[in-house]
């Protein structure tokens, strides 16, 4: 039997085969909760199941949002034709979570 070292990222589970892939989920799962703060404190009405999952779409899409704020912004009209299908697994995994 072979052993296979792998990672697991403390915030939400996942596994990782590589370190570096483990690290950059970790970063990214902590720069979506950090956002997720911020828009819990400028909108309270929103409610926090859909700050968190705000938070997760804008830290899943940090470079091409840097890319927009650069001066690029019709880049994220690019990306959101093919987010659709993707929008549609955040309301079902949202819905879930709430239920």
């Amino acid at each position: 039997m072979a052993v296979i070292a792998v990672w697991k990222c403390d915030r939400d589970g996942a596994m990782f085969e590589n370190k570096k892939d483990a690290e950059e989920h970790d970063k990214m799962l902590e720069l979506a909760a950090n956002l997720t703060s911020l828009i819990e404190q400028h909108l309270p009405n929103v409610s926090e199941n859909d700050s968190e999952a705000i938070g997760l779409l804008l830290a899943k899409r940090r470079e091409t949002l840097a890319k927009a704020c650069k001066g690029k912004p019709e880049l994220l009209l690019e990306e959101a034709d093919g987010e659709e299908e993707n929008a549609d697994n955040v309301t079902q995994l949202t819905a879930t979570q709430s239920a």
